[in-house]
């Protein structure tokens, strides 16, 4: 007798767990996979995200901020031109991404001609003296800055038995320069290029 009620409560305890789950079924459904329209809030959420991952564009408005900002990128970027271009390897290496293809070649065939004579340079960068912006403009998608730079090195070119061929390594020379550097204003990448060089 005592089976019998051991049975009957197994099975009020199947049928409880049986309404439970259609009741549950009828309130969610089932579901495979996300349906329905999204709550206001999640896709708010969303929407910052999208804004936050997608690359922000150059801002085109060149103005005293952003010119003070670009000058003293422009000073880094001159002593490290200068430097690589004048080192004793006879090779562009850490200022290559500063230089569009054509200064680049520019630059190479000079090192090439400067190896070829078994010459190579000694310089020490002793500083900028001024670096002022001439004119800048866009064409296009690109914003071209002119900037004049005043800077003190020592420096001098020894042949292979470290024979001074011209310069003098023990005098501070003043070198003007004027060069043209340029952006796209529409890419998400903010490095500036040297794309002439005119003095």
């Amino acid at each position: 007798m005592n089976y019998s009620f051991e049975y009957i409560d197994i099975i009020l305890l199947a049928m409880i767990a049986g309404f439970i789950f259609l009741r549950l079924r009828g309130i969610l459904g089932k579901r495979t996979g996300f349906e329905g329209k999204s709550s206001p809030q999640f896709k708010e959420v969303i929407k910052n995200i999208n804004t936050i991952d997608q690359p922000k564009k150059v801002s085109e408005n060149f103005d005293d901020k952003a010119q003070k900002e670009f000058l003293k990128g422009a000073e880094i970027a001159y002593e490290t031109v200068i430097t690589d271009f004048s080192d004793n390897d006879n090779k562009i290496t850490t200022s290559k991404a500063l230089l569009n293809n054509e200064i680049y070649d520019k630059f190479n065939k000079a090192l090439n001609e400067r190896s070829s004579r078994g010459h190579y340079a000694e310089i020490t960068f002793i500083g900028v003296n001024s670096a002022t912006i001439k004119e800048h403009k866009k064409i296009g998608r690109m914003l071209n800055v002119t900037v004049d730079f005043i800077a003190e090195v020592i420096t001098c070119i020894r042949d292979k038995d470290k024979k001074i061929v011209s310069g003098d390594p023990e005098k501070i020379k003043k070198i003007y320069d004027t060069w043209v550097f340029s952006r796209d204003t529409t890419s998400a990448n903010p490095n500036w290029q040297l794309i002439n060089i005119l003095t």
